[in-house]
């Protein structure tokens, strides 16, 4: 999600739509890129219309955001875990402005205290959504049945009025800068001429009116990925802009970022196989 649109085929939502009475599907990680491009790259295209979001967090993950070193995370540290809520609460900010009804995930670990997961709780509760304990790292689908009863319940009480964040026929220009204030929180974008040059090549030669792809670092709502919490005020450089005219989005490239995944040599597929007693190994 973080060089691409992160999320599945439009085919394939579409079959499951078909084949059950509740669809759940992946939108890539990081809500201010997988789910913003879900919504209006995806949802805009398809003619998708989301009932619910569920907002997938960690302790580890928020006290990282709180300024906790990684050798430090499995310690209990509420008030890192206050500071790092910072980050969740503009993600859940985020994705209610879309009109959609947003309820918290707790991937929760072994590590983590009930004081921490507690204080998230109290942050969810703060912003008008609940926040759900899912112990399905050790439990499995036991662990996420509180979770999946009150998804149900909300689609069911809470309608939908989801809305994309920016119009089509906007400028490029424009699409982006929305994102950029609305979702990360900068004050500006910025760029070289030779990519504004680029930018408005694209624009007047029929591609107007194509979504915004952000290619951008998942560790941060800034182009820094140690600029942790929520940051506000900062500036979005552009130093690209690509044309995926197949896929049907124009991808501004943000940062300092390498758009090549880091994939080995040879694929992990290679090593599986169906042995002769019937079973499958190479899958570890």
């Amino acid at each position: 999600a973080n060089i691409a649109h992160g999320c599945n085929s439009v085919r394939a939502t579409k079959l499951a739509l078909r084949l059950g009475d509740i669809t759940v599907t992946e939108a890539g990680f990081g809500a201010d890129l997988g789910a913003e491009k879900f919504f209006d790259i995806k949802c805009r295209s398809a003619g998708l219309s989301p009932d619910a979001v569920v907002l997938v967090s960690t302790i580890r993950a928020l006290k990282m955001h709180g300024g906790v070193a990684r050798e430090e995370l499995d310690r209990e540290i509420v008030e890192a875990v206050a500071a790092g809520c910072s980050n969740l609460a503009r993600h859940i900010s985020n994705l209610k402005s879309y009109g959609v009804p947003v309820v918290v995930a707790i991937n929760r670990f072994d590590a983590d205290s009930d004081a921490e997961v507690a204080r998230v709780r109290e942050v969810a509760s703060g912003l008008g959504s609940t926040a759900i304990d899912c112990t399905h790292w050790a439990n499995g689908g036991a662990g996420t049945e509180d979770l999946a009863n009150h998804v149900v319940e909300m689609i069911e009480s809470e309608p939908s009025q989801f809305e994309t964040l920016y119009d089509s026929e906007k400028p490029h220009w424009e699409k982006k800068l929305t994102i950029a204030t609305r979702m990360y929180g900068a004050e500006d974008i910025t760029a070289e001429k030779k990519v504004l040059d680029q930018n408005q090549q694209y624009q007047d030669s029929g591609f107007g009116n194509l979504p915004i792809c952000v290619a951008k670092t998942q560790y941060s709502f800034s182009t820094d990925p140690n600029l942790k919490g929520a940051p506000s005020g900062h500036h979005i450089p552009i130093r690209e802009v690509r044309l995926s005219a197949g896929a049907g989005f124009l991808v501004f490239v943000c940062g300092e970022i390498m758009t090549m995944p880091g994939l080995p040599r040879v694929p992990a597929a290679d090593k599986i196989h169906i042995d002769d007693a019937g079973l499958i190994q190479g899958l570890f």
